[in-house]
């Protein structure tokens, strides 16, 4: 079993951001795999947190993991689907 969690805002000004975020959750939805969102617009803990678990102090949303494990960015993510390893990627083989 999956815990697939993808760090994200609900409020951003930038529309890159917002995409990026609605790609990864429209293929996780695709390859039907459940997910947590975890909003880090809610708190400045919660985007310290997302920012400490990836190591990169100036990461953006989307982030995503599999429990505690980082998978990677969307940059990440997206060369994963071009290359048709999503589950790989999510670390789910």
């Amino acid at each position: 079993m999956s815990s697939i969690k993808v760090y994200y805002t609900s409020v951003s000004g930038s529309r890159e951001v917002k995409q990026r975020q609605e790609e990864v959750t429209r293929i996780l939805d695709a390859y039907k795999i459940k997910y947590e969102l975890i909003d880090i617009s809610v708190s400045y803990q919660m985007l310290q947190e997302m920012r400490m678990k990836t190591s990169t102090p100036k990461a953006l949303p989307p982030q995503i993991f599999n429990g505690q494990e980082y998978c990677g960015d969307y940059e990440m993510f997206h060369e994963a689907k071009e290359n048709k390893e999503i589950l790989k990627f999510l670390k789910m083989e």
